[in-house]
């Protein structure tokens, strides 16, 4: 028969000599987090309670979280890519599109929000809508695409409007981007490298043909070429967390209107249509097949 006296219990876990049991003054986890702070800003506003509007709530408060910390990752890669800094800059952005695939996996959650089990609080919303989130614009607007009519929802937040309003007039990542592939001696047109960076990005057959030169050499141009993939990543990402935005709202509410005053689902389809780095993905089409012979040819070479 085997012994099991001295077997640790396996349901049971001993609190080990060396932790902390009377913190004191000293800083505590709890503390360290502010959780007082963060799990008490969970404020329901159905009446009667309803239960499954805690979801929404963290749902979408876990989301800013998630786009506060993208918006640190991409101003410092944006940064560090105007000091010519590569590789601490790739690794912001090999985090960035971590940050995005959480986001896109959040969705999936929310999706067990059922038609009935939203209706129960949605009135509660009144014209609240994710469409206000400053810090989603926010992350539009350092990616590239600007619209200065977007600071007008924001009025009424003094310090959410300056925010906006300096990055607005600062250069998105795609600038500094263009900027780097100048610096690295590749011809990017001056009109575009002195463009009014608060507009929005428009396609140039220049840029274009800058980056069919780098993709058709990447080994040469290995540096320029892995940031211009992490930049399709990027937007890749983005483009598929549009879609399950789109199929979880569709999924939830059908074809109502949004409680902000959009129109749903044709507002959010609609932005499938838009892109950060539009040269990025016209390049493709100006990208040969190499025959075993080392010829160039096109369809049907």
């Amino acid at each position: 028969m085997r012994d099991d006296v001295d077997r640790p219990s396996r349901s049971v876990r001993e609190l080990e000599d060396g932790i902390e049991r009377d913190l004191g003054q000293n800083l505590s986890y709890g503390d360290y987090l502010d959780l007082h702070t963060v799990l008490g800003a969970q404020h329901p506003q159905a009446v009667p309670p309803r239960h499954d509007e805690m979801l929404f709530i963290i749902q979408h408060q876990t989301s800013e979280l998630w786009l506060k910390l993208m918006l640190h990752e991409l101003t410092s890669a944006r940064s560090l890519l105007a000091g010519d800094d590569v590789q601490p800059a790739l690794k912001r952005l090999a985090r960035v599109k971590h940050i995005q695939h959480t986001l896109t996996q959040q969705w999936s959650v929310l999706a067990t929000l059922t038609p009935s089990e939203y209706a129960q609080f949605r009135s509660f919303l009144a014209t609240g809508s994710g469409f206000q989130s400053w810090q989603y614009r926010a992350v539009e607007f350092s990616l590239g695409n600007k619209n200065a009519d977007m600071l007008r929802l924001f009025e009424h937040d003094p310090s959410v409007h300056a925010e906006l309003d300096r990055l607005l007039h600062e250069p998105s990542l795609y600038d500094e981007v263009l900027r780097f592939l100048a610096r690295r001696g590749h011809p990017v047109p001056v009109e575009v490298l002195e463009r009014d960076v608060t507009q929005p990005y428009e396609a140039s057959e220049g840029v274009v043909d800058v980056l069919a030169a780098v993709y058709a050499d990447p080994a040469h141009h290995w540096v320029e070429y892995h940031v211009a993939e992490d930049l399709v990543d990027l937007e890749d990402n983005f483009q598929v967390w549009r879609f399950r935005h789109l199929r979880t709202v569709e999924r939830i509410i059908g074809s109502k209107r949004g409680t902000g005053g959009s129109s749903g689902v044709p507002f959010l389809r609609r932005a499938l249509d838009l892109t950060f780095f539009p040269e990025l993905f016209d390049v493709r089409s100006r990208i040969q097949d190499v025959t075993p012979d080392g010829y160039h040819g096109g369809d049907g070479a």
